[in-house]
């Protein structure tokens, strides 16, 4: 295998949970790298992913999370991270997005052997998930400056882990080559 896919970790989101206030900033100063990596990514063929939570509405599918979202006062956090139709969506219930979904046999069919992964929150999902892909073996790839983190302290401890335990590769999103 030789791929890559970005995945894009519950930024589908109508911040309307606890520690909300912390995420909003972080989100907004995240959301210019995963734009230009969906941007980037799309125009180079490379498979997208969303990994969205499910909010705990087990019935949800993603058409109902993103109207949810659209719906809300962040609608413009969400607006421009738009899945398109080639998109891939998959719902999450715990924090990694390998937990319980359809990701690695997915990403095997894809001939995906490197996940750039974004979104939020950095300290949890995403840390989470570099775990999860690293012992499945795959190259990860986080570029922090499309991360989003509720506690700066905790995020950076975060990627200094995926850095040095899961060997990630810690990058700025505009460095993310396809």
């Amino acid at each position: 295998m030789t791929g890559s896919a970005l995945i894009v970790i519950d930024m589908i989101n109508t911040y309307e949970h606890k520690d909300a206030e912390l995420l909003l900033p972080a989100a907004e100063a995240a959301l210019p790298g995963i734009v230009s990596l969906l941007r980037r990514a799309r125009a180079a063929g490379i498979p997208v992913i969303y990994a969205n939570d499910n909010w705990g509405q087990w019935r949800s599918h993603h058409g109902e999370l993103l109207d949810e979202a659209l719906a809300t006062p962040h609608a413009a956090l969400v607006e421009p991270l738009r899945p398109d139709n080639e998109s891939l969506f998959i719902v999450k219930a715990r924090h990694s997005i390998f937990y319980e979904t359809p990701l690695t046999y997915l990403l095997a069919e894809l001939g995906v052997d490197r996940v750039v992964l974004t979104g939020q929150v950095t300290e949890q999902c995403v840390l989470y998930s570099a775990l999860d892909a690293h012992i499945r073996h795959l190259d990860v790839v986080v570029p922090a400056d499309a991360v989003a983190a509720i506690h700066p302290e905790l995020a950076d401890a975060a990627l200094s882990m995926m850095r040095r335990n899961m060997r990630a590769e810690i990058t700025r999103a505009a460095d993310v080559e396809w």
